[in-house]
């Protein structure tokens, strides 16, 4: 059997919508328009609200052929069948979640601004990590910054690299080029005005690099 094409371009992550059907018809339009994977985020809403929530999107996905991840959740991501979680470093552990969710499903750990926690990461499960913040962002309090750099000394660890944190289309080419192989988008396409030009926008990012 081959392996799974390695993964490339935007990482969707929802707002805070408390409307299921609302948030529905923001993300589905975007599904086909270049999304490479959607996560499931809502930092608001109540356990009731996110099992409704994830589950709508995993069969949206499931129809557009786009990997959902549940984020902090890796037991909820079991219970609606998604393509795997994203863990950050307070959201249990990775190998917990591994073995909950078996050999095959994408597991993301947030490594902020530490190639250390990268490499613990990776050999506790992880199938891409991501670093940042790399620019200021609105979503949420920042306290470690991540380097360009640190994506390039990343690439010796063998996983997809996720870039995250104030990313635009203007300034995500030079984390492209540096080694991202996903930038993780929430505001700059949900507050954008035309939310599918931004994701096109977001995906000319990777047109002009090729994949390391």
């Amino acid at each position: 059997m081959s392996p799974a094409p390695r993964p490339r371009g935007l990482y969707l992550i929802t707002p805070d919508e408390p409307v299921t059907s609302r948030l529905l018809q923001r993300v589905g339009p975007l599904l086909g328009a270049g999304v490479a994977w959607l996560q499931y985020r809502n930092k608001a809403a109540s356990a009731a609200l996110r099992q409704e929530q994830a589950a709508a999107l995993q069969a949206l996905c499931a129809r557009a052929g786009v990997p959902l991840l549940v984020n902090d959740d890796a037991a909820l991501a079991s219970e609606i069948g998604a393509a795997g979680a994203h863990l950050g470093e307070d959201d249990g552990a990775l190998a917990a979640a591994r073995a909950l969710l078996g050999p095959h499903a994408i597991l993301g750990a947030s490594c902020y601004d530490s190639l250390q926690l990268a490499r613990e990461a990776v050999a506790a499960g992880a199938s891409y990590v991501a670093f940042g913040a790399f620019f200021p962002t609105t979503t949420k309090v920042v306290t470690r910054r991540a380097t360009p750099d640190l994506l390039r000394d990343a690439a010796a660890l063998g996983v997809p690299r996720v870039a995250i944190g104030g990313i635009t289309p203007e300034n995500g080419r030079a984390l492209v080029e540096a080694g991202a192989d996903l930038l993780a988008v929430i505001g700059g396409v949900f507050d954008a005005p035309d939310p599918l030009a931004a994701v096109r926008a977001y995906q000319r990012c990777f047109q002009a690099t090729p994949a390391a």
